[in-house]
C-alpha cells in the first residue's frame, strides 16, 4: 500500500477508497477521520463535534461508502446539508472517494427545476444528499423511497437548527428503517440538537475535536486564479516576478511534487522535491541544502513539510490548494516566523473558488486576488530591480571604484551619461550576459532579465501571448513528450536559458510552445536539427485561433 495512505490502511478501509484516497492526495487521517472512521465501520451511530474545514465529510463518506450494497440500485445512505452550497461540496468529495466503487452521488436543493432531479433518481443513485426542503418535496412527490436508507448523516446540524429546519429533520427521520447508522456532525451542541440525538440514535459514540487557531497575522496573501495548462508558467512568472529566492512550494501528491520539480529544474531553477518516498538520510540530505541556501525552491507534500522550520523561507506558494483551511494555514505558517514578515500565494482554478472560499470563512481572513504577471510585467519588474541593485552598489559602493575610474572618466566624456548608463543596463539585463535562469547571478539579473520581450525577426500574429511566438511542433502526448522534454530540447539546442521558455500546450499529436519574439527565429532554426523522443522535430509559426 502507497505510503500516502498508510495512516487509512491501518484502519481496514477498502482498497477501492485507498486508491481514490491516494489519487485526492490524503497523506493521513485527521484528527475526526481517525476518532470517527473506526467506530463509523462497525456500524456505531457516531455524535461528532468538529467544525467545516477539518475533514469530517470524508470522515463520515468514508464508512457511508464502504457500507453500500454494489448490488441495490436504490439510495442507501442519504446526507442532511443546510445549504445547496455544502450539499455540493459533500457530493463531490464522496464523488471522488467513491470513484473506483462506481458509486452514483446526487445532490438535491431548491432553487433549480426538479425535473432534473427527478430523472437522475429513477435511473438509480445509492447516495443523495440534500437540503430538507427538497428532500420533504421529493418524499412528498413520491420520487424519493427511503426504506433501503443504511447510513443517516446530519451535516453541520446546528446551521440547520439556525435556519428552522428541525421540524423537517423530524419528519424525514419518520420516514428512514430503525435498523439504520445514524451520525451527527456539528460544530455547536445546542439543546434541540441533542434532543435529536437522544431521540433517533443508539448508544452514540461521542467525538469532538477543537478547531486550532487559524491566524497568520504577520503573513500577506493573495490568490491568482489560472487555467490548468497554465500553471507551471503561472508559477514561474509569479517566482520571476516576486525575485522570490527561497520558499516552499506545496502540492497535494508526491507524484505532482517530482513533477514540478523537474519541470522547474528544466527551466532553470535550483529545485527540489522532498516527499514520503525519500528515505530519512535522503531528506536530510535535500532540507540541509535548503537550509544552507542551495536549494531556492522546495517542493513538498504536507506531510513531508512537517518539522520543516528554516528562517528566512520568505514565500509559501499552493500550487495545489490546501485540502482543509488547517492544512492551509499549515502550510503558510512556514513563513513570516519569528515576528518576521512573510508572504503566501495560492494558484486557484475557477472550479476551486468555493474551497477558496470555504479556507477564507474558517480562518476569518480575506484573501485578494492578483493578477498573473505577463511577460512584460517580468520585464519590467527585473528592470526595476537591477536598477534598484545599481543604486545600492553606488551608494555602498561596489569595493573597487578606484581600479574602474579612469575608465568611466573617458567613456564619461566621450558619450552621453543617459546613453551610456542604458547602454550598460541592457548589457547586465541580457539574458546571454547574466547566464540566464539558474545562472547564479541573483534574482535580481537572471531569470526577471531573461523573460524579457524585445523585438526580433518579423514573425506574423501567431496566437501567442504579448512580446511571445506561438509554435506549432509535430510531436505531442502519444510520444510520449512531457513539457520538460521540449524545455530541455530548446534550451539545449538554441543556446537558451530555460527560462525564456513561455506557455507549452501538448496535444495528442501536436504541441504549441510559446518562445519571446527576440529568440524566435534563433530556436526555429536551431530546433531543424533537433529531435524529441526519438522524432525529427518540425517547427514552425502556428496560426491564430479566430
Amino acid at each position: 500500500m502507497p505510503e500516502d495512505s498508510a495512516g487509512f490502511a491501518d484502519m481496514g478501509i477498502d482498497p477501492a477508497i485507498l486508491k481514490s484516497l491516494e489519487e485526492m492526495g490524503f497523506e493521513e487521517p485527521s484528527p475526526i477521520q481517525v476518532a470517527a472512521i473506526p467506530a463509523l465501520l462497525e456500524g456505531r451511530d457516531v455524535i461528532g463535534q468538529a467544525q467545516t474545514g477539518t475533514g469530517k465529510t470524508a470522515a463520515f463518506g468514508i464508512p457511508l461508502l464502504q457500507r453500500l450494497r454494489p448490488d441495490m440500485q436504490r439510495p442507501q445512505a442519504l446526507v442532511l446539508a443546510p445549504t445547496r452550497e455544502l450539499a455540493l461540496q459533500v457530493a463531490e468529495e464522496i464523488g471522488r472517494i467513491g470513484k473506483h466503487l462506481r458509486v452514483r452521488e446526487l445532490a438535491v436543493y431548491g432553487g433549480t427545476p426538479i425535473d432534473r432531479q427527478i430523472r437522475s433518481l429513477r435511473a438509480g443513485v445509492e447516495v443523495v444528499i440534500g437540503t430538507p426542503g427538497r428532500i420533504m418535496d421529493h418524499i412528498d412527490r413520491g420520487t424519493l423511497k427511503l426504506d433501503q436508507i443504511r447510513t443517516l448523516v446530519l451535516d453541520e446540524a446546528d446551521e440547520m437548527l439556525d435556519m428552522g429546519f428541525v421540524d423537517d429533520i423530524d419528519k424525514i427521520m419518520g420516514y428512514l428503517p430503525a435498523e439504520r447508522q445514524t451520525v451527527c456532525f456539528s460544530a455547536t451542541m445546542p439543546d434541540p440538537i441533542l434532543r435529536i440525538t437522544k431521540r433517533h440514535m443508539r448508544d452514540p459514540v461521542q467525538v469532538s475535536i477543537a478547531r486550532e487557531e487559524l491566524t497568520g497575522p504577520t503573513i500577506e496573501q493573495a490568490y491568482f486564479e489560472i487555467r490548468e495548462r497554465d500553471r507551471v508558467d503561472a508559477l514561474t512568472r509569479i517566482i520571476d516576478h516576486e525575485a522570490i529566492s527561497r520558499a516552499i512550494i506545496f502540492c497535494r501528491t508526491k507524484r505532482s511534487c517530482d513533477e514540478l520539480a523537474s519541470a522547474l529544474q528544466a527551466r532553470g531553477y535550483i529545485a527540489e522535491a522532498i516527499h514520503g518516498d525519500l528515505n530519512q538520510a535522503q531528506r536530510n540530505r535535500v532540507l540541509s541544502r535548503f537550509k544552507d541556501g542551495q536549494i531556492e525552491l522546495l517542493v513538498a507534500t504536507d506531510v513531508a513539510a512537517r518539522g520543516i522550520d528554516v528562517e528566512n523561507v520568505t514565500h509559501v506558494i499552493n500550487y495545489d490548494i490546501a485540502q482543509s483551511p488547517e492544512a492551509h494555514v499549515h502550510r503558510i505558517g512556514r513563513t513570516g516566523r519569528a515576528g518576521r514578515e512573510g508572504t503566501a500565494f495560492t494558484l486557484i482554478h475557477p472550479r476551486e473558488f468555493r474551497h477558496l472560499k470555504l479556507i477564507e470563512r474558517a480562518t476569518r481572513s480575506r484573501i485578494p486576488r492578483r493578477n498573473v504577471p505577463t511577460p512584460t510585467d517580468v520585464a519590467a519588474r527585473a528592470l526595476h530591480l537591477l536598477g534598484e541593485r545599481i543604486v545600492s552598489l553606488v551608494e555602498q559602493g561596489a569595493g573597487e571604484e578606484e581600479r574602474y575610474a579612469a575608465v568611466a572618466s573617458r567613456l564619461l566624456e566621450e558619450h552621453e551619461p543617459e546613453r551610456l548608463v542604458a547602454a550598460l543596463i541592457s548589457t547586465m539585463a541580457d539574458p546571454r550576459s547574466t547566464g540566464g535562469a539558474g545562472s547564479g547571478g541573483g534574482p535580481e539579473l537572471g531569470r526577471p532579465a531573461a523573460r524579457t520581450a524585445g523585438g526580433g525577426a518579423d514573425f506574423p500574429d501567431t496566437g501567442g501571448e504579448a512580446g511571445y511566438v506561438r509554435f506549432f511542433v509535430n510531436i505531442g502526448s502519444r510520444d510520449r513528450a512531457t513539457p520538460a522534454d521540449f524545455v530541455r530540447t530548446i534550451a539545449r539546442q538554441a543556446e537558451i536559458p530555460g527560462g525564456l521558455i513561455g506557455a507549452i500546450d501538448i496535444h495528442e499529436s501536436f504541441t504549441f510552445v510559446e518562445v519571446p519574439r527576440d529568440v524566435a527565429q534563433r530556436v526555429m532554426e536551431a530546433m531543424s536539427n533537433a529531435t524529441i523522443q526519438g522524432r525529427n522535430v518540425n517547427m514552425e509559426p502556428a496560426k491564430p485561433s479566430r
